[in-house]
């Protein structure tokens, strides 16, 4: 029906409120409607907070009125302890006697196991309202408990030319810097989308040429954890990935024992398959999603491995005649726009 798709939309767009905070929840936001009138609403706005569909009844101001309305929310109420207790016996101890539910829960815990419970106590439920746009709306969350890896997503720019950078040797630290090819604009949108995502990750010869922070300075929100592969632990103590600002994961082939606030090391195997290999590092770290920012090694790594989710390339003006060429990739463009003078494409990978 035309008006459970309204409210489902809805409850999408409140759930977006908590992108980049609920990590590792989903993004779920609630609708409750009495005699075609909303009377509450809420999402999930961060990690051992309310559920969405708590946040959505304590919102109701006459609580009488439950008994005979219906709610609306983009994922299927849990039904197991975590740090909240199960919003699917909220739901029935306040006697609401219909739910609309976008899409089914994958996680073990959930499962199907919600809606089960409260069809058990007399709900009507409907399932598979707005489905493809609830799935997109938690493709971090359910890619990763699908797949058993986080969603990835990778970012370069490159110049008009086909480069990402040019080729330089940085001996010292403190010479280190970007060789930037997009504006500001550009840069400012790169920082929202790490406050969006779980996770960055970038190779050794980035973090020696660039010093990045690999922060969110230009926007609002977290800083994501930062991976780093180095494989020789080539990368002088004194950088800014190793301030202890925020959670970093050196991928190395050494051993090492180094103590400083929230790094730590995992040892691979770099001989084969070692994208693989990092996913699995991250899965273990429980990281849904992570946003691949360089170099074109790295980059190319991931492409090669067929263990990438969506390409966000920008192209900007510069041209610099030789150097570092920007990665080989073959995926399905959803968006191409204009960034004041940079192109920014977007590509899924429809093949994984």
């Amino acid at each position: 029906m035309k008006i459970h798709e309204n409210y489902i939309k809805r409850c999408i767009q409140l759930a977006k409120n908590g992108l980049g905070n609920t990590y590792p929840n989903p993004l779920v936001g609630c609708v409750i409607i009495h005699q075609d009138k909303i009377i509450g609403e809420g999402w999930h706005r961060k990690a051992g907070g309310h559920h969405a569909e708590v946040n959505a009844i304590n919102s109701v101001k006459d609580k009488s009125l439950l008994d005979n309305a219906t709610l609306y929310v983009s994922l299927e109420p849990c039904n197991h302890f975590g740090k909240t207790p199960p919003c699917s016996d909220l739901i029935i101890s306040h006697q609401i006697p219909k739910v609309i539910i976008g899409t089914i829960d994958p996680y073990d815990e959930v499962g199907g196991k919600g809606v089960q419970k409260l069809k058990k106590h007399g709900c009507e439920v409907v399932v598979g309202v707005l489905e493809k746009e609830c799935v997109e709306l938690n493709k971090r969350f359910l890619h990763y408990h699908t797949n058993k890896r986080p969603y990835i997503i990778l970012k370069w720019a490159e110049t008009k030319d086909g480069f990402i950078d040019t080729d330089r040797q940085v001996i010292n630290g403190d010479e280190a810097k970007p060789n930037w090819i997009t504006n500001q604009y550009s840069r400012q949108l790169v920082h929202k989308w790490r406050a969006e995502e779980q996770a960055i990750l970038v190779g050794t010869n980035t973090v020696i040429n660039d010093n990045p922070k690999l922060d969110v300075r230009s926007w609002f929100g977290k800083n994501p954890i930062r991976i780093v592969i180095d494989k020789n632990l080539r990368i002088p103590i004194n950088y800014k990935i190793f301030d202890g600002n925020v959670k970093t994961i050196m991928v190395t082939e050494k051993e090492k024992d180094l103590k400083i606030n929230n790094l730590f090391f995992e040892q691979v195997d770099f001989s084969k398959n070692i994208a693989k290999k990092i996913c699995n590092v991250l899965y273990k770290h429980e990281i849904q999603s992570v946003i691949i920012e360089g170099g074109s090694q790295t980059l190319q790594t991931f492409i090669d491995a067929n263990l990438w989710d969506e390409a966000k390339i920008f192209v900007g003006e510069v041209a610099f005649s030789n150097g570092i060429l920007a990665p080989k990739i073959k995926g399905v463009e959803s968006e191409s726009k204009m960034i004041r003078s940079d192109v920014l494409k977007v590509l899924n990978n429809k093949s994984c």
